[in-house]
C-alpha cells in the first residue's frame, strides 16, 4: 500500500510571528479537573488536536459535558463524582490521559473501568503509576502483571502515602496528586529533581489543597470546589520546533508570541543558549499562575556542548529537537539521561539515531544516551515511527537542505496545522 509522504525544502529563511497551539499538558489537566468541579468553566484557547481531543472523549463519557465553543471548551463537571462508562475507555495516544485519569478513577468508590489505547500506548509503562496507586488501596489490573494496558480499575477507598519517585515523572506525580484529592489523609510525593509543575499550579488556580517544600509536593481529601475558567498559554514544546528551525537556516528570525515559559519546561532554552544561539525571551504576563511572554531566535552558528543531565526532566519532550539542532552544530554533542525516551511514544532514542543516520549524521546510541557529530545533514528520508515529535523534530533537521517525512500526518497528535506554519514562516504557500 502506497504510504503518504510529504517533500519539504529546501526553505530559505524563515522569517515571521506566530502563536503556536495551547499547551497540551495544561490542556489535558485543565479538562480533568473542570470535569471534577461542580459548576461551569471554560477552557479557552486550549490544544485540540488528537491527544486532548481523546481526554475531552474519556471524561464525556465519564458523564462530564464538555462542549466547544469556537477555539475553546465549555465545561460542566460533576463535583467529584464521576459516572460509570457504559464501555471501554479509548485512550487513543495519548499517555497522559491514561496515567492521570487512573490516578482520578482509582478514587470513585464503586466504579468500574477499562482503559486502553493506540498499540502505541499499549506497549508503555503503566506500573509506574499503578503501583503507587495500589499502595493507596488502589484495584488495578492489566497485561503483563498489571503494567501495561488494556488497565481495568475498579475504585474504592484509598489511602494517602508518602512515595519517593524512582525515576522524575511528570505523569506518575500529577495521577498520585490527583488521587490523593480522594484519600484520608495526606499524599505527599518526592522528586529526585523537579518535573513540570503544572498540576501544582492548576491546583491553586482552584484552591486545591497543595503544599511544597523543595522537591516534595503534598495535598489532602477535598470537598466539592467551584470551577474557574482558565487560559491555556501557547505549548512551548511546540515552539521549540521553530525557534530551532530559525537558528539552522541562514538569514532566519522567528518570534513565537504568547507561549508558556514556565521554568519548567524551558531547559532546552539553557542548552540552546549554551550553543551558542541567539534566542532571548521575556515573560510578559501570567495565566493561571503560568508564566506567559514571547521567545525570538535569531540564525546562529551553534557548537556542540554536553548537556547537564539535570536538565533532562526540564525539557524531555524536547530532546528530538535538540538532536536536530546538535546535527547542524560544529562539534560534538554529548545527551545523558534518556532512559524515559525508551517508553515514549517511540523509542525515541533509537527514532532519533535512525533519522540522524538517515540524513547522514553520525551518531552513537548508548542504553540511555546519544553522542551527535555534527556539521550539517545531507538530503534524505525521514520516519515518524508513530511519533509526533520525532515526525516535526526530523522535518526541521532536514529543512535548510530538503527533506522527505513519511506519514506526516503523525504530526496532527499534538500540533494540528505544523506544516502549514512551517512552510508559511518559508514563504511558501
Amino acid at each position: 500500500m502506497d504510504r503518504p509522504f510529504l517533500d519539504l525544502g529546501p526553505c530559505g529563511p524563515l522569517r515571521g510571528a506566530l502563536r503556536v497551539p495551547g499547551d497540551k499538558s495544561v490542556t489535558h489537566r485543565g479538562l480533568m479537573l473542570l470535569a471534577l468541579a461542580e459548576g461551569e468553566g471554560r477552557l479557552y484557547y486550549p490544544l485540540k488536536a488528537g491527544d486532548t481531543l481523546s481526554t475531552a472523549r474519556v471524561l464525556r463519557a465519564l458523564g462530564a459535558e464538555i462542549e466547544e465553543e469556537g477555539p475553546h471548551f465549555r465545561v460542566r463537571g460533576r463535583g467529584l463524582r464521576l459516572k460509570e462508562p457504559e464501555d471501554v475507555l479509548d485512550c487513543g495516544n495519548a499517555g497522559t490521559l491514561m496515567r492521570l485519569v487512573l490516578g482520578i478513577l482509582a478514587g470513585q468508590e464503586g466504579l468500574f473501568a477499562v482503559l486502553t489505547g493506540d498499540a502505541s500506548l499499549r506497549r508503555r509503562p503503566m506500573a509506574r503509576v499503578a503501583e503507587p496507586l495500589r499502595a493507596m488501596g488502589a484495584r488495578i489490573d492489566g497485561r503483563e502483571g498489571g503494567g501495561k494496558a488494556p488497565l481495568a480499575v475498579r475504585g474504592g477507598p484509598l489511602r494517602g502515602i508518602r512515595y519517593t519517585l524512582p525515576v522524575p515523572s511528570a505523569q506518575v506525580k500529577s495521577a498520585l496528586l490527583l488521587a490523593g484529592l480522594f484519600a484520608e489523609g495526606e499524599t505527599e510525593v518526592e522528586e529526585p529533581v523537579p518535573t513540570r509543575d503544572h498540576t501544582e499550579r492548576l491546583f491553586r488556580h482552584f484552591g486545591l489543597p497543595l503544599w511544597v517544600a523543595g522537591n516534595r509536593v503534598r495535598t489532602a481529601k477535598t470537598g466539592p470546589f467551584p470551577a474557574k475558567d482558565l487560559t491555556v498559554p501557547g505549548d512551548f514544546s511546540s515552539a521549540a520546533f521553530f525557534l530551532v528551525a530559525a537558528l539552522i537556516s541562514p538569514g532566519s528570525e522567528v518570534v513565537v508570541e504568547g507561549v508558556g515559559l514556565n521554568p519548567t519546561r524551558t531547559g532546552l532554552l539553557q542548552v540552546l543558549k549554551a550553543m551558542g544561539a541567539e534566542v532571548e525571551w521575556r515573560v510578559l504576563e501570567g495565566e493561571a499562575g503560568e508564566p506567559v511572554g514571547y521567545v525570538r531566535a535569531r540564525h546562529s552558528p551553534l557548537k556542540g556542548v554536553a548537556v547537564d543531565e539535570g536538565l533532562i526532566p526540564l525539557m524531555v519532550d524536547e530532546v528530538p529537537i535538540l538532536a536536530a539542532a546538535a546535527a547542524w552544530a560544529e562539534g560534538e554533542t554529548f545527551i545523558p539521561g534518556l532512559s524515559e525516551l525508551r517508553v515514549k511514544e517511540s523509542d525515541r532514542v533509537a527514532a532519533i539515531a535512525q533519522n540522524l543516520r538517515a540524513l547522514g549524521v553520525e551518531v552513537e546510541e548508548g542504553p540511555d544516551w546519544l553522542r551527535i557529530r555534527g556539521g550539517g545533514v545531507r538530503r534524505g528520508e525521514v520516519e515518524p515511527f508513530h511519533d509526533h515529535r520525532i515526525a516535526m523534530a526530523f522535518a526541521v533537521a532536514g529543512l535548510p537542505v530538503g527533506v522527505r517525512v513519511w506519514e506526516p500526518e503523525w504530526a496532527e497528535i499534538s500540533y494540528p496545522g505544523f506544516f502549514r506554519d512551517l512552510l508559511g514562516l518559508c514563504g511558501a504557500s
